[in-house]
This record gives structure tokens, C-alpha cells and sequence, in this order.
């Protein structure tokens, strides 16, 4: 089985004041997030405002984070789009930087058919050696990757696993019941993390993590050790904070509350705006109920 780790934290973009990408910040993040809880960390996905960077940023990022990390974690690169020969392009010049694999989105926008989804994901993860995670996520991409569909992307060797936001706990189980042993099944989306591990998930690719890294690693402890109402304890304490970390667009929330707590994450590219004042006091109330403000 392919170890990345079970808590990846999807890891925002610090950028500078003029919104150019903040590397040395970035690098500061990256082991601050290891530091506190987190197995590994995405790099350039959609909490890193992906779709604002441009090829040279995301490669210099990854660059920039893999010297950063070195051993201590794993580095997955988000080197996916709605373009096919553009991800197989950036997956190849990802691969020499030095990640630990990648995280390949499905198509946005052109909505492509089932057959389309499995050779788009095919050709990319031919194209490399690295482990590949497809990223199945309807509410942004319009387009769902079926079970079928994913039962014969996991027969790709490299293929290694899914990160899996759909909010379908059923479409999760039969995920489980029909790919390999070996086969990883992340939640996407913290505030089913625990609910996923009942159905055989093995971790999450997390936006919660900025905050409370050493609270989602031990609730994941807790339940594959058999402690299930510990786990549920923990998970009704983040309750709050993953609910107000999505009273916006992703990652609006999540770079206010790092600012919020003294990290130099900067502001957000357009189209993406700044929390409005009512949403950050909401945050900070959170913040201060958990002890983190």
C-alpha cells in the first residue's frame, strides 16, 4: 500500500501584498502544518487558489515546499484541470520537483461523459510514476465520477486512491466494497471525516488542519483504535469551526482565520474577495470558543 499519510491538509497559498506568491512564507507554513498534525499536505489544489496560479508559480511552489519539508511529511501536487495535455504537461515537470504524487481534480466546465472522465485520468497518470489521487468533487467540477467509472481508473497501478467530496456516504461504501484493499479513500471535506472512516476511509485531505491539525490526527487515532466516542467527541468540538470555515467560498474562510492567528497567508486573488465583517466575527467567536484567538 502507497503511504501518504492520513491527515493531508490541503495548504492555502500565502501571497505578498501585491498578491505574488510569498515562497518563504509558504515554506514557514508548510512546516508549521507539519509540525502541528498533519502527515502531508496539498499543494497548489483549490484551497490554494489554483485556478489564479500560473504553471511557473505552482512548479515553483512545489519546489519551494519539497525543500521545505524534505522528509518530515509527504508533498501531493495538485496538477489536474479541464485540460488533459495541460495536466499531463504540469504532472510531468511536478514529478521533477520532487512530490510524493498528485492530486488530478476531474474536468470542470467542459463536462465531460464517463469515458471521457476515464481517459482523461488515464493518459495523465500513464504519463508519470508518481501516485495519483483523482479529486471528485460535483459541486464545483458539475460532473460526478461514478463508481464504475473509478473501479476501473483503480485498476491503473498508480492510481492509488480518491479524494472524495461528493457528500455521498453511500456512493463511499460502495466505493469501498468494489477497489482493492490497498485502495484510499480520503474525505474531502472535514466535517465528514469521521462519518467516511465508518465506511472504510482511511484519512482526509483536510482545510480545517490550518487550525486544529492535532485535533482531526487524534480523532482519526481514536477511531481506528476502537474509541468511537472519543472520535465523536472531538468531531461534535469541530462541529462549529467546519461549519464556519464554509459560510463562504473556500479558501475565504480559511485564509481570514490564518491571518486571524498571526500566519502570514496574505489576501486572496480575484475572483475570490475578502470575508465580509459579519463572517469574520462569526470566525473569530469560533476561534475564541476553541482557544485558538
Amino acid at each position: 500500500m502507497v503511504k501518504l499519510g492520513k491527515l493531508l491538509t490541503a495548504m492555502v497559498t500565502p501571497f505578498d501584498q501585491d498578491l505574488q506568491v510569498n515562497y518563504a512564507a509558504a515554506q514557514d507554513l508548510a512546516t508549521r502544518l507539519l509540525d502541528s498534525g498533519s502527515d502531508g499536505l496539498v499543494v497548489a489544489g483549490t484551497t490554494g487558489e489554483s485556478p489564479t496560479l500560473t504553471k511557473q508559480e505552482k512548479l515553483q511552489l512545489f519546489r519551494a515546499v519539497v525543500e521545505a519539508v524534505g522528509s518530515k511529511g509527504t508533498v501531493i501536487a495538485g496538477t489536474g484541470s479541464y485540460d488533459t495535455a495541460e495536466s499531463i504537461e504540469l504532472t510531468k515537470e511536478a514529478e521533477k520537483t520532487g512530490v510524493d504524487g498528485v492530486l488530478l481534480v476531474a474536468p470542470y466546465y467542459n463536462k465531460p461523459p464517463q469515458e471521457g472522465l476515464y481517459r482523461h485520468f488515464k493518459a495523465i497518470a500513464q504519463a508519470t510514476s508518481l501516485p495519483a489521487i483523482v479529486y471528485n468533487i460535483p459541486s464545483r467540477t458539475n460532473v460526478n465520477v461514478s463508481v464504475e467509472t473509478m473501479v476501473r481508473l483503480a485498476e491503473i497501478p498508480n492510481i492509488v486512491g480518491i479524494k472524495e467530496s461528493t457528500g455521498n456516504l453511500a456512493q463511499a461504501s460502495e466505493l469501498f466494497e468494489k477497489t482493492p484493499s490497498d485502495f484510499l479513500i480520503y474525505s474531502g471535506d472535514d466535517s465528514l471525516t469521521l462519518p467516511l472512516l465508518s465506511v472504510g476511509g482511511v484519512g482526509v485531505i483536510s482545510v480545517a488542519a490550518h487550525l486544529v491539525g492535532r485535533k482531526i490526527q487524534a480523532m482519526i487515532s481514536a477511531y481506528l483504535h476502537g474509541d468511537v466516542s472519543v472520535a465523536a467527541r472531538i468531531n461534535a468540538e469541530l462541529g462549529p469551526l467546519n461549519r464556519a470555515l464554509f459560510i463562504n467560498t473556500n479558501p475565504i474562510m480559511v485564509k481570514s482565520a490564518c491571518n486571524l492567528l498571526g500566519f502570514r497567508t496574505g489576501g486572496l486573488r480575484l475572483p475570490l474577495v475578502e470575508a465580509s465583517p459579519k463572517e469574520l466575527e462569526i470566525l473569530r467567536e469560533v476561534l475564541r470558543d476553541l482557544g485558538l484567538l
